[in-house]
Formats: C-alpha cells, sequence, structure tokens
C-alpha cells in the first residue's frame, strides 16, 4: 500500500500532466502543491512510485508520466467525480429536452457530450430485450392489409406491414387492438409470446388466421429489434490530441468504426454506475492508448443501455465521469417523461 503522502505525490502528478501536457518534475511539483516536503523528498517519492510501476520516465532526463495503473488508482481511490454547475446542468436540460424522438434523443446526446468532454461520444439505444410495450397500434390500410405499430416505454416507434389471408373487418380489429394491448401494454418484450399465444383462439374461426399472421408480425419485430444500435460523435476532437497516441490515431479511428467493439467497450447495460476502463484494461489493440468512460442511462432506476465517451488515457477523469453521469441522468427524465 502507498503512504498517503505518495497517494497525494501521485494525484499531484495526473493533475499535472493531464492540465499541462508536459512530463512532471519533483521541483516543479513541490513549488504548485502543497506538499510539504523538500524536492529531495518528493523526488525519493517519485523513484517509488516509478519502481511499483505507476508512473515512468517518457525520455531520458525528462519528468514522469503516469502510467496505466497510475491513473487506474487516481480514479478509484483518489478522483472523486466532479458534479456539474447549475448553468452547465440547465444547459444540458434545455438542450436535451428539445428533441422531438428518440433519434433526436440520441442525436442530441451525442453530440452535447462530444462537446461538454471534448472527447469521441458514444450512445447506444435503448435495448429492447429491456424495453416494455407502451402501446401497440393497429390500422386498416385496405380490406386485408393492416399497419402494425409498436411503441417501446424509451420512445422507439416501429412500424410494420401486415398481408391478411383474409378480409378483417373494423368491429374485429378493435376487438383485436383491446385484446392485444390488455396482454401485452407495460409487459416486457421477452414476457410478449407467452402473453398472446393463445390469443387466436378467442377469435371466430374466419378470423383466427389474420390473428396468428399480426401476432407473427408483432413477435418477429420483437427479435429483429434486439441488435443493438449505436450513434457516434466528436471524431474530430481526437485530432487535438494526436500526440497522446503513441504511434498514429488511425488504430483508435479504425477501432471506432467497428460496432461490435464498441458495444463491448460500453459493456453490460444492467451495470448502471459510471465505469472507467484505462489504457491495455481495453480488449481492443487499437484502443490500448484510450480510456473509456461509460455508464447506464434508462427511465424508472432500469438502465436500458449505455452511453459514454472515449478518448487518450490523459483525460479529465473527475470532469469527465461528472458530464458522463450527468447527461446520463437527464437522458433517463427525458424518456421517462416522453
Amino acid at each position: 500500500m502507498l503512504s498517503e503522502r505518495r497517494l497525494q505525490v501521485l494525484r499531484a502528478i495526473v493533475q499535472d500532466y493531464v492540465g499541462t501536457e508536459e512530463p512532471v518534475g519533483s521541483k516543479a511539483l513541490t513549488e504548485r502543491h502543497n506538499l510539504g516536503v523538500s524536492p529531495a523528498t518528493v523526488r525519493n517519492d517519485m523513484a517509488a512510485l516509478e519502481e511499483e510501476g505507476f508512473i515512468a520516465q517518457p525520455h531520458t532526463s525528462a519528468g514522469r508520466i503516469p502510467t496505466d495503473k497510475g491513473y487506474r488508482l487516481f480514479v478509484d481511490k483518489l478522483a472523486g467525480v466532479k458534479p456539474m454547475s447549475p448553468p452547465e446542468r440547465r444547459a444540458i436540460q434545455n438542450f436535451l429536452e428539445g428533441a422531438v424522438d428518440l433519434d433526436d434523443v440520441v442525436a442530441r446526446t451525442v453530440r452535447l457530450l462530444a462537446q461538454l468532454t471534448r472527447q469521441v461520444a458514444v450512445v447506444q439505444y435503448p435495448s429492447l430485450t429491456r424495453s416494455t410495450v407502451r402501446h401497440v397500434e393497429l390500422l386498416s390500410l385496405a380490406p386485408a392489409r393492416l399497419m402494425l405499430v409498436l411503441i417501446t416505454d424509451t420512445g422507439r416507434v416501429e412500424q410494420r406491414m401486415v398481408d391478411c389471408p383474409a378480409p378483417f373487418g373494423e368491429a374485429s380489429l378493435a376487438d383485436l387492438r383491446a385484446r392485444l394491448n390488455s396482454r401485452v401494454a407495460g409487459r416486457r418484450f421477452t414476457d410478449v409470446p407467452s402473453l398472446v399465444e393463445d390469443l387466436p383462439e378467442a377469435f371466430e374461426a374466419d378470423d383466427r388466421g389474420t390473428v396468428s399472421t399480426v401476432l407473427s408480425t408483432l413477435l418477429e419485430t420483437l427479435v429483429e429489434e434486439n441488435e443493438e444500435r449505436l450513434m457516434i460523435g466528436g471524431t474530430a476532437n481526437l485530432t487535438r490530441f494526436g500526440h497522446d497516441f503513441p504511434l498514429t490515431i488511425r488504430p483508435v479511428l479504425e477501432a471506432l468504426e467497428e460496432q461490435v467493439v464498441l458495444l463491448k467497450l460500453l459493456g453490460e447495460a444492467k451495470d448502471p454506475g459510471v465505469t472507467v476502463r484505462i489504457g491495455h484494461e481495453n480488449a481492443h489493440e487499437g484502443l490500448n492508448s484510450t480510456s473509456v468512460v461509460s455508464v447506464g442511462y434508462g427511465s424508472g432506476g432500469e438502465a436500458v443501455a449505455k452511453l459514454g465517451v472515449v478518448g487518450p488515457t490523459r483525460m479529465d477523469y473527475p470532469g469527465t465521469m461528472g458530464a458522463v453521469r450527468a447527461v446520463a441522468r437527464y437522458v433517463g427524465q427525458i424518456l421517462a417523461e416522453s
């Protein structure tokens, strides 16, 4: 275990390096921070921190910079989450409240996160596997043609055409709409198949074929929509950090193009807290020089998806964690009210 003073020295090194982009020396540390000890003592502390792998010397005769291990200790033990100021919180709320539908909510969230953190923002659409049905609408387009509209609790709207095996009257349609919603409204997607399997039996023999066709279309929609969707923004922000990536920015950009990589990076949505993955903790090689800060968001206290940012390991962790958490909270509120 590191002594309290060495933890203070590490915190000062991380703060200075993030702020100045320059390797940090013992003299600068004692001048800038009230550590209460001589430069010689700070040099000894830095030597111990280096020996234990928390800081490293990038070139001879330079100061020291934090390693992935040093940043990890900083995030776990030394960094609080920096809260947003009231004006910042109001600005987030006003910007997100202008959204007209789910796509707009996601697009605005991406733009906002990229602007607030000056990193790459990634937002996962709410996953339908964790969603519930708000309403199913059935509209008659022709005697044997219907439109099925599925609306979820997170604001997603899916439309499907249904070609019926026989004409289906308005009275039957109203009956099916009412019976279907009484069974599935407010229920999880995963529960729907068992809730509707005996529904055709409640109808006249002539109508059962159409009822079965409508139910098949509904269940296909639920399965289809399980594929995860993402929106990404602010990639240009990475160019500001060119010197933070050892060789080139290209592997990072290539990794960000792979949706599967990004979904893995954000992690499981059911973990609602702020997660920070630093450097080599990211399994994808192209992202070994980056850190990922992510958090779950959703309505009613349950996370239905994740959002987060990707940037260099030399990141303002307290500020980034605060921004990601605040944005997630407001997105959750908007979904709950939509």
